[in-house]
């Protein structure tokens, strides 16, 4: 290995332009960054007059607290469609494939019932909430919507990962590199 590719390997930001890749960009990725950089607009606002000013504002505790709420949920989104979430590959290593590949149809369809269920009971507890934010005065509701969007934006990509598995033939926790396995 040169000097130089080791050089390129460690420093992605030295690479040309066209080597980055913005084809799996979507809407809501931009909806999270703005909410990110929103977060940290408030935190340094909070940091500057907590600590530059001897006087802190008092909303911006709240308003980030819900904000990092947002970026959890809107994240989540992006995760799901990537289909990046945390998983335990370890044991799918020692399966059979058809028994992995069972598992990992069970795994698919316990996500979407678990993300569908909390889309609903989130629903039912953004209806129900008629209280107002401690400081702001904004229905505490709006977070619980966020949160809404979160878990049904997360319902539909986890249906469209299942059926990406289902049409494949296997998942990343079976094949988490794409090799084949051949073992049974």
């Amino acid at each position: 290995m040169s000097d130089d590719s080791a050089k390129t390997q460690l420093f992605p930001e030295d690479e040309p332009d066209s080597a980055v890749d913005l084809s799996d960009f979507r809407p809501e990725d931009i909806l999270n960054l703005l909410v990110f950089w929103a977060l940290a607009g408030v935190v340094f606002l909070q940091f500057f007059t907590r600590y530059a000013l001897n006087n802190s504002i008092g909303w911006t505790e709240e308003i980030a607290r819900y904000l990092l709420i947002g970026v959890g949920f809107l994240g989540s989104i992006i995760a799901t469609r990537k289909n990046t979430h945390i998983a335990v590959q370890f044991f799918y290593r020692y399966l059979s494939v058809n028994v992995g590949r069972g598992l990992s149809t069970l795994v698919d369809l316990g996500n979407i019932a678990f993300y569908a269920a909390a889309t609903w009971i989130c629903i039912k507890l953004a209806m129900r909430t008629r209280q107002y934010m401690a400081v702001v005065d904004l229905p505490k509701s709006i977070v619980y919507w966020v949160v809404v969007a979160g878990f049904a934006g997360m319902t539909i990509y986890s249906v469209l990962v299942a059926l990406k598995h289902w049409r494949q033939g296997y998942s990343d926790l079976t094949r988490p590199t794409g090799d084949i396995k051949t073992t049974d």
